[in-house]
C-alpha cells in the first residue's frame, strides 16, 4: 500500500486511459492528479508538487518531453520521479525520454496495470533514497535543501547565502572531472568547517542538484563573518588544486567564490522558485 501522503500525477490526455489509472491507483491508496495537457500538468505541479509523475508522451499542447525538461529545470521540481508512459516505444523514443526527461522508467503502451503498479511503488521507493544527498559532496540536497527553503517562506530573522564556483566549468574543461569533483568535496568541507567555527548548531549547509552552487542558511549577524571567511580560505587553497606550472605561467583558468544574499527583508516570497530567482538575479 501506498502511504497516505504519496500523490501520483497521472498526466493524460486520453480520458479513458486516464480514468482507469485514477481508479487503480486510487485503490491503491494514492492520492492521484489529472491533467490533459501540458501546461495544466506544469501548473499543478508548481503548486502541489507531486511524489510521482506519470507522463504521457503526446499532449494536445506541449509535448511529454517538453513538460519533463521544464520540471527538471525547477529546483523545487527537478528530483520527482518521472514514469514515462506513451505508444511511441521505438529506440528514438525511449532515448528522448532518458535524455531529455532524464525519465526514471519507460513503458509502452499498451501497458500492464500491475507492472505500471510495480514501477511506481519501486520507483517512489527508491526516489526516497536518492536524491537527498549530492552524490560528490555528500551535502544535503534535492527535496532535502528544498524543505529548508520552505520553511524560510513562512518565517523571519533568516539569511540565505546562495554560493556558486566562478569559472568551474573551466577548470573542469582543463583537469577533467575528477579533479573538478575534488574541488566541489573541498568546497564543501571549507564550508562546513566555517559554518561550525563561525556559525551555530541550527545553521544549513546544502547543495543544489546542478552546477557548482551551495547555499547557507543562518541569521544576519554572522552571515557576513561567515562568507567572508569562506572567501579568503577558498582563495588561498583552492591553488591546491592547480598545476604548480599552470600557476606559474599565468595559465590557470581562474576559479573564485561568487556570494548573493536574501532575507526576510527582501520578501516576502511566494514559493522557493521566486526565492531562489531572488538570489540567482544578485549573483549574476
Amino acid at each position: 500500500m501506498a502511504r497516505e501522503q504519496d500523490t501520483i500525477l497521472v498526466v493524460e490526455d486520453d480520458a479513458t486511459i486516464a480514468r482507469l489509472l485514477e481508479i487503480h491507483l486510487g485503490k491503491s491508496g494514492y492520492n492521484v492528479l489529472l491533467a490533459t495537457r501540458g501546461h495544466e500538468a506544469l501548473a499543478i505541479c508548481r503548486s502541489t508538487p507531486p511524489d510521482l509523475i506519470v507522463l504521457d508522451v503526446r499532449l494536445p499542447d506541449i509535448s511529454g518531453y517538453e513538460v519533463g525538461m521544464a520540471l527538471r529545470s525547477a529546483p523545487d521540481t527537478q528530483n520527482i520521479p518521472i514514469v514515462v508512459l506513451t505508444a511511441f516505444g521505438e529506440r528514438a523514443n525511449r532515448l528522448n525520454a532518458h535524455n531529455l526527461v532524464r525519465a526514471d522508467y519507460f513503458l509502452g503502451k499498451p501497458f500492464d496495470i500491475e507492472e505500471l503498479s510495480s514501477v511506481i511503488r519501486n520507483q517512489l521507493s527508491s526516489g526516497r533514497r536518492r536524491g537527498q544527498f549530492h552524490p560528490v559532496t555528500n551535502l544535503p540536497t534535492g527535496e532535502l535543501v528544498n524543505n529548508q527553503l520552505r520553511t524560510l517562506l513562512t518565517s523571519n530573522g533568516w539569511i540565505l547565502a546562495l554560493i556558486r564556483i566562478n569559472g568551474f566549468e573551466h577548470f573542469t574543461q582543463h583537469y577533467g572531472v575528477i579533479v573538478g569533483e575534488d574541488v566541489l568535496k573541498f568546497t564543501a568541507l571549507l564550508l562546513c568547517d566555517i559554518v561550525e567555527q563561525r556559525g551555530d548548531a541550527d545553521d544549513f549547509v546544502g547543495q543544489l542538484v546542478v552546477g557548482p552552487y551551495f547555499i547557507i542558511i543562518s541569521l544576519p549577524d554572522r552571515i557576513q563573518t561567515i562568507t567572508s571567511e569562506m572567501i579568503r580560505r577558498f582563495t588561498s587553497d583552492v591553488k591546491l588544486y592547480y598545476d604548480y606550472q599552470d600557476l606559474q605561467l599565468g595559465r590557470a583558468p581562474a576559479m573564485n567564490l561568487l556570494v548573493a544574499t536574501v532575507s526576510t527583508e527582501d520578501g516576502p516570497f511566494a514559493d522557493i522558485r521566486e526565492l531562489t530567482a531572488a538570489a540567482e538575479v544578485r549573483l549574476a
